[in-house]
């Protein structure tokens, strides 16, 4: 039986600063994220079976997603432990806000690292992930693929 890729899209905005960066964006700043999930794996074929012809239901792959990025990661500010921002971090925290104190710089080449590990730890055993695209603006964008790593 053939292999079928498929792909879901998600958007989420997300804050962040990166420490030591000799740029505009060591200042805490924000992007409109746009993710791309692309799965492979064989169309299920039991007769009767209800999601006969998927290779995961869609909306089984947007629970996964959802929980794991987009429900964490939207209208966060994400920052690494280490910053020296950690002042501000706590400040949020306390008034309230969502922040996420990542072990990593939070560039769109870890965030897409990290977000590959949670969502595959999470796939069904017959499905694997096959690539992940983090669009972090109009042009500029990371991608993570299973067969690099």
């Amino acid at each position: 039986m053939s292999q079928i890729r498929i792909t879901k899209q998600f958007s989420f905005e997300t804050g962040h600063a990166l420490f030591g960066y000799d740029g505009k964006c060591r200042n805490v700043h924000g992007h409109s994220y746009k993710l791309s999930v692309t799965v492979i794996g064989q169309p299920i074929t039991e007769v009767g079976a209800v999601k006969l012809g998927m290779v995961i239901d869609f909306s089984d792959l947007k629970k996964i997603v959802k929980e794991e990025v987009v429900d964490v990661f939207d209208h966060a500010t994400v920052f690494n432990k280490n910053t020296p921002h950690i002042e501000l971090a706590k400040e949020l925290m306390d008034r309230g806000h969502s922040v996420i104190l990542a072990d990593y710089q939070p560039t769109s080449e870890n965030m897409v690292i990290d977000f590959a590990a949670k969502i595959t730890a999470r796939l069904p055993k017959n499905i694997r992930l096959f690539s992940l695209k983090l669009q972090e603006t109009e042009s500029s964008f990371a991608e993570w693929f299973a067969s690099d790593n």
